[in-house]
């Protein structure tokens, strides 16, 4: 460095120069005024923050000005004419309040171990659970993680919060910071107690049942003060989703969670080991009485299309709105809520009157008898079924069948039983008897242009119960060969290059994955062109094609179709992989079944030029202030080409017109009509999927017992008569299915798929010669290779030669192996 004089002072005359101050001050007076910024910035953002949250605050409902038991006005379901059809309400709800002093401290434990350990510690906000959460979200595993609703919390959006909006960050934000406030507000207001008392007298137990007292008399026949653990642990089980958990439908799901309640309450030392392993090794559910009980019967039963609507309303509200079951089902009940159905009435009475006409069915079908019996006997409980009422008789050298053609044969045997049974001091603590007709069915009517479900059957007979079992939603069956043409037919046609002349060999053959043989009915065809296969239902051109098209490609076009039970992959108890990506989906034979709502959704698309349409039963809900709380309108996707579904109409056409499905056609040829029936491997069931330009129909028919039902194409004719009432009624006179332009004529030999040869392939025996449709450019352009016209010695069936004489040569035609076949 340079220290010299003249340098010193050089740098002396730079720092007191102007310039040098100047740039200096500016510097330190940009420093102050970006710390000066920021410093104003967070307090705005502070203060902001403040004023937001106070303003949130002052806008919360007030705790002293509201009741916590539900209250409120009635929801009303309206048509889709805008005519009430329906009103849910607090009429159709059971509760019965009792004091927190009647309820055991086995029930309240209950609860509290599960729902929140630390109800009793936390003034209504549990930060350390907060945290927990956070870090299970954040640090270690998200679908461990819990809400941290304690129980003030539910409480508060249960009752109070009951229609508040979640659709975005900022609203959930908001909510969070209202429901936070208020718990705190509740918590000063009650104490524990009050608090928990107005928790168990006013939570969702299910099928219109609020409160521990209203679910104990329901599934238990008691009052609440007689619960026991075991007890008390399946009413616990409940509070997440009181209908998947519910512990006569959903049994299974409600034991396995009974079983994590008793845990949570051997942890939080609310029961000895001791009390723990006599409840765990209780067999609650023999005593459980089923959901049929004087206090569901008195009420107005709901139609199985509007049993349909409240699941699915109060499904939506807690997957869109998050909401709790118990909110959800108090904002159904008592909020005053407009459901705008998108049923049809007049359809709908077309329907129920058609499924309910016994002269539909075959003669002499008799109904099924259904029973359960309940025994207690020195506090051990036994249950007995129909079964056990046949194996008794036959004992005694009697057998009988268990179906009867009316209720008073049936009722000799049950008391019969009944009376062997209850001896000894032995007593009926449950006890249900039915006559179920068989066979049973379901319909499903869809506006496939809209995806609206005009019209829903779920069983044939008198609906007794709410919630009764749903054959057209909520059971599966086995869809067997209407299945094919979803599974395989649609990809083939609509991605793979094949075409509906391609030619499949109908032969004996094993599936490649297990090497089971396909079953087949009847003979073989031999060559058959894809519309040949549909039209005659051919199992093994399926699961050839299937084949050569990969069974992942099917299960993908199913997937975009909307199916939800499909099996992608699970392990099973013995811990084998189960899949439906496997070439049984070319016959429909699946893990779990299809619904006939889904699969009639499916066919629908192809009605509706390829376009998928979501069914929907509604397709809004409106709140009492006006606001669309739930919109249930979707957007339509295309999800095979317009060719493709048009191709496939005009096979099922041919099929209405003069194939197996023939008795479906309309009397009158002005309206265009599709469809194919069908039944699966074990003919547990028969199925028919038909459309018009207007509407797609599915009509199943079967057994509930999946015994072996009759194939008469009874269930054919019902769907033709609802369907031309339907189209009489919507004034549907006339309508035809639009050709598309790309879609050509080619006339080819059935044999080999290619064009067909003039004078050979339409005088061969074993084929024929037809017009076929193609999308343009995919029409065969090579000739039939299959036939060959050979000249023969007459009588014999040595070949001529040029030394045979003309007046004793004939011509054949012969059927020789096609290049294909050959490689």
């Amino acid at each position: 460095m340079n220290y010299s004089r003249l340098e010193i002072e050089k740098k002396q005359k730079e720092l007191t120069s102007t310039s040098v101050k100047m740039q200096y001050r500016v510097k330190e007076w940009m420093r102050y005024c970006c710390v000066f910024g920021t410093v104003v910035f967070v307090l705005f953002f502070v203060f902001t923050a403040i004023g937001v949250v106070r303003g949130l605050v002052d806008s919360a409902p007030k705790i002293r000005e509201l009741t916590l038991m539900p209250s409120g006005e009635a929801s009303k379901m309206y048509d889709a004419d805008g005519e009430v059809i329906q009103t849910v309400g607090a009429a159709n709800s059971v509760q019965q309040n009792v004091s927190i002093a009647d309820i055991p401290q086995v029930v309240q434990n209950a609860f509290v171990a599960v729902e929140d350990k630390r109800f009793f510690e936390h003034h209504g906000v549990d930060m350390r659970g907060i945290l927990r959460s956070i870090y299970q979200n954040v640090v270690s595993d998200p679908d461990m993680a819990d809400d941290n609703a304690t129980i003030t919390l539910q409480l508060i959006r249960n009752q109070i919060m009951t229609q508040s909006n979640e659709n975005t960050l900022i609203e959930r934000v908001a909510n969070g910071i209202q429901e936070q406030f208020l718990a705190i507000e509740l918590e000063d207001y009650l104490d524990k107690k009050e608090i928990l008392e107005d928790y168990l007298n006013t939570i969702s137990m299910d099928e219109n049942t609020l409160g521990v007292q209203a679910a104990a008399k329901k599934y238990f026949d008691k009052d609440v003060s007689e619960i026991t653990a075991s007890e008390a642990a399946v009413l616990a089980a409940m509070v997440d989703d009181p209908i998947s958990d519910n512990p006569v439908s959903g049994q299974e799901a409600n034991a396995e969670k009974r079983k994590i309640v008793l845990k949570a309450m051997l942890d939080e030392g609310y029961l000895t080991e001791d009390e723990y392993e006599d409840a765990l090794g209780d067999d609650v559910y023999l005593r459980i009485k089923n959901i049929t009980t004087n206090i569901t019967s008195e009420g107005k039963i709901n139609s199985y299309y509007a049993d349909a609507v409240i699941n699915q309303v109060i499904s939506d509200m807690r997957q869109n709105l998050g909401y709790t079951q118990t909110q959800a089902y108090n904002t159904l009940y008592h909020g005053g809520l407009k459901i705008y159905t998108c049923q049809d009435k007049g359809l709908q009475n077309i329907c129920d009157t058609t499924i309910n006409s016994d002269s539909n069915y075959p003669q002499g079908t008799k109904s099924y008898l259904s029973y359960t019996l309940v025994v207690e006997k020195f506090e051990s409980y036994k249950e007995y079924s129909e079964i056990d009422v046949k194996n008794y008789f036959a004992q005694k050298g009697i057998n009988f069948s268990l179906y009867f053609n009316d209720s008073k044969q049936a009722q000799k045997y049950i008391n019969t039983f009944r009376k062997a049974k209850l001896k000894d001091g032995a007593k009926a603590v449950n006890e249900e008897m039915q006559l179920v007709k068989e066979p049973q069915a379901s319909f499903v009517l869809i506006e496939q242009a809209t995806g609206e479900v005009k019209a829903l059957v779920g069983g044939r007979g008198t609906k007794r119960k709410n919630r009764a079992q749903n054959r057209a939603m909520e059971v599966t069956y086995q869809p067997g060969n209407v299945f094919s043409i979803l599974s395989t037919y649609i990809p083939a046609l609509d991605t793979a290059g094949m075409t509906l002349g391609s030619v499949e060999k109908d032969e004996f053959y094993r599936f490649s994955q297990s090497g089971k043989k396909v079953v087949s009915s009847g003979k073989y065809r031999g060559q058959v062109t894809l519309r040949e296969a549909i039209t005659q239902k051919l199992a093994v051109p399926a699961v050839k094609v299937l084949e050569k098209i990969s069974p992942q490609t099917g299960f993908d076009y199913l997937t975009n179709m909307g199916f939800s039970t499909l099996v992608e992959s699970k392990s099973t108890q013995s811990s084998k992989k189960s899949t439906d990506i496997q070439l049984e989906l070319a016959i429909g034979k699946l893990n779990q079944g299809v619904t006939n709502l889904e699969l009639t959704a499916a066919y629908a698309s192809i009605a509706n030029t390829g376009i998928y349409q979501s069914p929907r039963l509604y397709n809004r809900v409106v709140d009492a202030a006006g606001n669309v709380l739930l919109d249930n309108t979707t957007k339509p996707t295309q999800i095979m080409k317009e060719s493709t579904a048009w191709l496939l109409t005009n096979v099922l056409q041919e099929n209405v017109k003069s194939g197996s499905a023939k008795e479906a056609n309309f009397e009158t040829n002005e309206i265009a009509v599709a469809g194919v029936t069908g039944t699966n491997e074990k003919k547990s069931g028969v199925w028919f999927e038909g459309y018009t330009p207007y509407y797609t129909a599915g009509i199943w028919s079967g057994e509930d017992e999946n015994k072996k039902v009759e194939v008469s194409g009874y269930h054919v004719r019902i769907w033709k008569k609802i369907m031309m009432q339907v189209h009489a009624y919507s004034k549907h006179s006339q309508g035809k299915f639009k050709k598309p332009a790309n879609i050509v004529k080619k006339k080819i030999c059935t044999a080999s798929g290619k064009i067909a040869v003039k004078g050979i392939c339409d005088k061969a025996k074993s084929s024929g010669v037809r017009k076929e449709y193609f999308v343009s450019g995919t029409e065969p352009q090579e000739n039939c290779d299959i036939h060959v016209r050979y000249a023969y010695i007459k009588g014999t069936n040595q070949l001529a030669d040029d030394s045979t004489e003309k007046k004793d040569i004939e011509y054949r035609i012969v059927e020789q192996k096609s290049k294909k076949e050959e490689d």
